[in-house]
């Protein structure tokens, strides 16, 4: 095997080991997979976050919510009518627990949650820094 023979074949077995890495190695060193990551709630208003860490963090399973409570699939939540601040006041999506006893209530600590558009477009990495002092 000549010299150029030899440089294909470790550049081949770089591109292999780069690519079984970036199929397998996310999900080995990342905690998305694992904890759910986070959700942005577009709609019916920008933006709510929902940080899966924090909720497993405090004991919960992923069975506390799903799928009674919410369905693991991406925009269904979102999609359905009553997706709103009255339902979840009514005990419904996630005023199930955010009900002030088994956690603060949904109409409180609005920015817990609620972090707005230029909260979503910091978190996508856009917007401007806001000065000291400014709202």
């Amino acid at each position: 095997m000549n010299r150029r023979d030899k440089s294909v074949i470790k550049l081949l077995s770089l591109l292999v080991i780069a690519s079984v890495l970036l199929i397998f190695g996310g999900q080995a060193m990342g905690e998305d997979e694992e904890d759910g990551g986070t959700i942005v709630f577009t709609k019916p208003v920008m933006s709510v976050v929902f940080e899966h860490k924090i909720h497993i963090s405090q004991g919960l399973e992923c069975d506390s919510c799903h799928d009674d409570i919410f369905v693991m699939e991406t925009g269904v939540a979102e999609s359905k009518d009553d997706f709103t601040m009255e339902s979840l006041y009514q005990g419904k999506y996630c005023g199930a627990c955010h009900d002030g006893e088994t956690a603060f209530a949904s109409n409180t600590r609005c920015t817990t949650c609620h972090i707005g558009v230029k909260g979503f477009n910091k978190m996508q990495g856009g917007g401007k820094s806001e000065s000291a002092g400014h709202h």
